[in-house]
């Protein structure tokens, strides 16, 4: 298993998004490194954690949560047969693409070590997005991606380090439930009935999202209720 690609993307103007500004880091093309990945602080600050990369976005994207998006080189290689073309490293918006690592199977609170001194957790799946589509130009591009349910990860930093293409990955923790990235995503965008069972993640859930299955049980619990009055 091992980092291929290391990805950051630089600030553009763009017709495609509705991003303060008109902004956004989308393009994320392969650097040598090494880069230093660190924890940027909370959402909203426009901080992510990867030296050098462009996060715009402030109500969606960056934060300790989303320090770091990887997508695997094997999903990019099946989306490349179903499109018919090239689809390099970055090119989803990733910042490491990955070579024999199941991202989709990583479960939450997963813990991978990269190099000599990166950990890094496994915090969600992500949600695609109209500046996501727009950039690929793809139509319908967002349901496609959806129903594919080869979403990406992103994760938290646990301790620093820098990284370079080449690396090794090594998974040094893996939690005993059944939530993988997967799992989550179909449970936040296809399958909402799922979204109790994710709290098997405990702590390795962002508090975000916590927040949408406590809503989600509030409003199932008030149905209920209704049902039987």
């Amino acid at each position: 298993m091992e980092l291929i690609s290391l990805n950051v993307g630089r600030a553009a103007v763009v017709d495609y998004t509705d991003a303060e500004g008109g902004v956004t880091g989308s393009d994320k093309r392969p650097v040598a490194g090494p880069l230093r990945v660190f924890a940027p602080g909370p959402k909203g600050t426009g901080a992510g954690g990867v030296e050098g990369d462009a996060v715009c976005d402030l109500r969606h994207h960056g934060g300790d949560h989303q320090a770091v998006y990887a997508y695997a080189r094997e999903d990019l290689d099946w989306w490349e047969g179903e499109l018919g073309r090239t689809l390099p490293g970055g090119v989803f918006g990733e910042n490491f693409t990955t070579a024999g690592l199941d991202v989709t199977g990583a479960r939450l609170g997963e813990r991978w070590r990269v190099g000599a001194d990166l950990v890094l957790e496994v915090a969600s799946a992500r949600i695609p997005c109209r500046t996501f589509q727009g950039f690929l130009e793809e139509p319908g591009w967002v349901r496609r991606f959806t129903q594919e349910v080869r979403p990406g990860a992103y994760l938290r930093v646990i301790e620093e380090g820098s990284v370079s293409p080449g690396d090794r990955i090594e998974v040094v923790h893996r939690p005993d439930h059944e939530v993988t990235v997967g799992f989550w995503f179909r449970a936040f965008t296809t399958e909402r009935a799922l979204l109790p069972r994710t709290l098997a993640a405990g702590d390795a859930m962002e508090p975000e999202a916590h927040e949408k299955v406590r809503a989600y049980l509030e409003k199932q619990g008030a149905r209920d209720g209704g049902a039987r009055g």
